[in-house]
């Protein structure tokens, strides 16, 4: 099989933060921005590379989720345990460098694992877990 990593998802719970952190932070750029209901869905993605996007979804969106469930995913999204995704870049140091004189929550400086990779970490506005891997 060939398959490749297309879309994902992340919740967002305030689109303008989202946009300037996604777009003017990380420096993708914007491919859509859909209102309906008083809702917005922000696609975004890194410049170049078309056929990867990350869609910023507003969480109370889904009609199956309930009232309860609504809850659970804002508290879980305000302590930052709702979402997570993995980024990766050739040069850790000056892109953690970038997001954090952006202004970016730092949750772990560059660190070398025990596993094998160097990494670092930051939140979203919506306290999704930013991971980004050196690539090497």
């Amino acid at each position: 099989m060939d398959l490749t990593i297309h879309t994902s998802f992340l919740p967002h719970d305030d689109p303008d933060a989202s946009l300037a952190f996604y777009r003017d932070i990380l420096g993708f750029e914007i491919r859509n921005d859909v209102g309906f209901g008083g809702m917005r869905w922000i696609t975004v993605g890194p410049a170049g590379r078309p056929g990867t996007s990350i869609v910023l979804q507003p969480p109370a969106a889904d009609p199956g989720v309930t009232e309860d469930e609504r809850r659970t995913i804002a508290e879980m999204m305000a302590k930052g345990t709702y979402a997570v995704i993995t980024l990766a870049t050739p040069d850790l140091d000056s892109t953690f460098d970038r997001l954090q004189a952006g202004g970016a929550e730092v949750v772990q400086e560059p660190t070398e694992q025990p596993y094998g990779i160097r990494d670092c970490a930051f939140r979203d506005p919506a306290g999704n877990l930013i991971r980004i891997n050196e690539v090497r």
